[in-house]
C-alpha cells in the first residue's frame, strides 16, 4: 500500500463544489448505467485529487482489510470506501457476482449474499433503458463476463453499449478478472464462434447480448433467460438508439436439430441443451435456409491472450500506473472501479460517493489517480452513479452490509458485481 497521506477537508453545503467556490447542480435518476445525457454537466480537466487520508480501517479475514478514505476532487471533498485484497492470502479468492440469468438484475448484497462473499462491489454498465415501444431493457450487462472459467456472454459492439465514451485504443471487449494463475489482469475477450450445418456456415457474433452486430447473428442459451432477445436486433454498430431491424430471424436449435425458424425475435425461457439462434439483415437472411431437422453445430470461445477463471467488463483508465489519455472529461460522478498491484497480487475494489455536500464524486482521471495512490497499478472504471455499491460482512456476521451511500438513497438492483471470498 502506498503512503498515507493527510489532507484536510472541507465542509459541504448544499451540493458539490467546484474548485472555484461555486456548486454545480444535483444530477438525479439515469446516471450511472446510462452514457452521460445533457442533464450530466461538463467539468474543467481535472488529473489529479488531493492527497489521499484514510479514516478508518477494518480486517474483515486474513489478507481483505476494508478501508474508508477522504479526498479532494474538482468536485470539492470526496470520501468512499477501499477494499484492500491480498490475493495471495490462504482462502481469499475473487470472483463474479451475478443473478441466476444473464438477462437480470439484482442488488450487490442481495448477490453477495447469495454466493457468501466476505465483500463486494457493482460491476458492468448494463442495459438499464429503453425507449422503443414494445422493446425491453434486458438488465444485461455490456462487456463479457466469465464465471468459474465458463464464458457467461460476449461484449456488445462499443457504439451499443452504455456508460462513458471509451479512450482510444480501447472497446468494449475489455476486461478485468482473475486469471488461471491467480493473479489479477486487464485483458480483451473476443467471442470466437460459428453456426455450421449442410445449408449454412456463419461466424457467431454474439453470445447472450442484448446487442448483435449489424449483419450478425447470437446465440442465446439457458444462462440468458426468459427476457425478450427482441432488444438484440435494435440499433446499429455506431448509434445504440438507432431503430430495431426489419429483417431479422429466430431459429430453435435443440440438442443439435433444428426445431422451429420463424421470423419473430420472441421471448421465454431456454430450456437446457436448447441453444435460441438470432440473426439481422445478412445473417438473418442465411439463417433462412434453415431447416425443420437439419443438424446444426453451435461452437462458442471468448479468446484472449489471458485465460480467465473470472471476468467482468470494464473500461480502462489505468495502465502502467499512468492514466489513459482521452478519459472521458465529464463528471464528477460516483464511481466504482477495480485495479491490481504488485505484479497482480494485490486487488483494490474503490467505491467513491458523489451528487452530495459531504461527498462530489469524481472524474474518470481523478480515479485513476486515486487508484494510482492507492497502489494500483492498472484498473478499470465500473458502473457509476446510482449503482455505486459497496457492501461487506464483519467478522461474526451473517449477511453484508452497505457500507457505502449511493447516491439514490438505496441499493440499485444491478446486472453482476465482483465478490471477494474467504475460506478458512
Amino acid at each position: 500500500m502506498a503512503a498515507v497521506m493527510v489532507v484536510a477537508v472541507g465542509a459541504g453545503g448544499a451540493g458539490p463544489v467546484r474548485a472555484d467556490g461555486q456548486r454545480w447542480p444535483g444530477v438525479d435518476g439515469a446516471g450511472s448505467g446510462e452514457r452521460p445525457d445533457a442533464r450530466e454537466f461538463a467539468l474543467a480537466p481535472s488529473r489529479a485529487v488531493g492527497p489521499l487520508r484514510f479514516t478508518s480501517s477494518e480486517r474483515l479475514a486474513p489478507g481483505v482489510v476494508a478501508r474508508t478514505f477522504a479526498t479532494t476532487g474538482v468536485g470539492g471533498p470526496v470520501r468512499g470506501d477501499l477494499l484492500d485484497v491480498d490475493l495471495r492470502a490462504p482462502g481469499v479468492r475473487v470472483g463474479l457476482l451475478a443473478p441466476p440469468k444473464v438477462a437480470a438484475r439484482r442488488t450487490v448484497s442481495a448477490m453477495a449474499d447469495a454466493r457468501g462473499a466476505l465483500a463486494g462491489v457493482n460491476g458492468d454498465f448494463f442495459n438499464i433503458t429503453e425507449a422503443r415501444p414494445g422493446v425491453v431493457a434486458t438488465g444485461s450487462s455490456s462487456g463479457p463476463a466469465v464465471d468459474a472459467g465458463r464464458p457467461l456472454k460476449g461484449a456488445v459492439p462499443d457504439g451499443q453499449r452504455f456508460g462513458p465514451a471509451l479512450p482510444p485504443g480501447t472497446s468494449s471487449e475489455a476486461v478485468i478478472g482473475i486469471g488461471a494463475d491467480g493473479r489479477g489482469r486487464l485483458g480483451r475477450l473476443r467471442l470466437a464462434g460459428t453456426i455450421r450445418s449442410k445449408r449454412v456456415t456463419l461466424p457467431l457474433r454474439g453470445l447472450n447480448q442484448y446487442a448483435l452486430p449489424v449483419d450478425g447473428a447470437g446465440a442465446f442459451t439457458h444462462d440468458w433467460g426468459s427476457v425478450s432477445r427482441r432488444r438484440a436486433v435494435c440499433g446499429t454498430d455506431t448509434a445504440r438508439n438507432a431503430p430495431c431491424s426489419t429483417n431479422t430471424v429466430e431459429v430453435t436449435v435443440r440438442r443439435g436439430v433444428v426445431a422451429k425458424v420463424g421470423g419473430e425475435v420472441g421471448a421465454g425461457p431456454i430450456p437446457l441443451g436448447t441453444t435460441v439462434l438470432v440473426g439481422r439483415e445478412e445473417a438473418a437472411d442465411a439463417l433462412r435456409r434453415l431447416r425443420p431437422g437439419d443438424r446444426v453445430a453451435v461452437t462458442h470461445r471468448l479468446t484472449g491472450p489471458v485465460r480467465f477463471r473470472f471476468a467482468v467488463g470494464g473500461v480502462p483508465v489505468l495502465r502502467d500506473g499512468e492514466p489513459l489519455k482521452g478519459l472521458d472529461p465529464r463528471g464528477p460522478a460516483p464511481r466504482t472501479a477495480a485495479g491490481f498491484g504488485r505484479g497482480g497480487h494485490r486487488m483494490y475494489l474503490v467505491v467513491a460517493d458523489g451528487r452530495s455536500a459531504e461527498s462530489g464524486g469524481l472524474t474518470l482521471a481523478e480515479l485513476a489517480d486515486l487508484l494510482a495512490k492507492a497502489g494500483a497499478d492498472d484498473a478499470v472504471n465500473l458502473d457509476g452513479g446510482g449503482s455505486s455499491t459497496f457492501v461487506a460482512r464483519s467478522l461474526g456476521e451473517d449477511a453484508v452490509t452497505v457500507r457505502n451511500t449511493p447516491s439514490a438513497g438505496a441499493q440499485r438492483a444491478v446486472a453482476n458485481g465482483i465478490g471477494v471470498f474467504h475460506r478458512p
